[in-house]
């Protein structure tokens, strides 16, 4: 339920007036990725991910206003995120490497075709349900640094204890950039594509 639940919010963020302005990538991870992959502009890229860090920290913030101090005691633990039973700080950063690889691959993929753009907010809001539902109990299934950085900072555990906060930032980060690198290669031996399509430049945040 959580996993849809969060696909769907996405999507239907990535296909609202602001999102189509802004991009609507809330992962810091995607948006190293688009940069990789020729389709963000360089310049933005520390801003954007300063605002998704920082909206992480308000955002633990407010539901900690609002609900109280049952957010910060277990099970709750400011909604931080851990691996399950058998899963070390190496297995969370390859699985989180691997499922951003993967959706940096799908990005250069749809970002190449037309119809892949007007299918890109489904397909991102159903690989989100999925990466919750299936990596949640394994994992964690954060897949995203914005999504631990906050919880993690405000419960005073983002030095490397509990949730792992170094983990749930390299494993993305790093997965990201591979995939992007490995998409970019791939589009060009396959004909330039994505290049052709976006005439080898990046683009502003409202084009993407």
């Amino acid at each position: 339920m959580l996993g849809a639940g969060v696909g769907a919010l996405l999507a239907v963020l990535m296909l609202s007036a602001p999102g189509r302005r802004s991009g609507a990538h809330l992962n810091p991870a995607v948006t190293l990725a688009l940069w990789r992959l020729g389709v963000f502009p360089g310049r933005d890229v520390l801003p954007y991910c300063l605002a998704q860090l920082g909206g992480s920290v308000a955002g633990t913030w407010v539901a900690a206003v609002v609900w109280g101090p049952v957010v910060a005691r277990p099970p709750v633990g400011y909604a931080a995120v851990r691996p399950g039973p058998g899963w070390g700080e190496g297995a969370v950063v390859a699985a989180e490497a691997g499922v951003l690889a993967a959706s940096a691959l799908m990005l250069a993929g749809l970002l190449a075709r037309p119809v892949g753009r007007r299918l890109l907010p489904y397909a991102v809001g159903l690989v989100t349900a999925l990466v919750i539902a299936l990596l949640g109990p394994l994992t964690g299934g954060s897949a995203n640094p914005a999504r631990q950085f906050g919880p993690a900072l405000l419960a005073r555990e983002a030095g490397g204890t509990g949730p792992l906060l170094w983990a749930y930032v390299a494993g993305p980060v790093l997965g990201a950039v591979a995939g992007a690198v490995l998409g970019r290669r791939l589009d060009r031996q396959l004909g330039g594509r994505l290049g052709a399509r976006l005439g080898d430049r990046p683009v502003s945040p409202r084009e993407a």
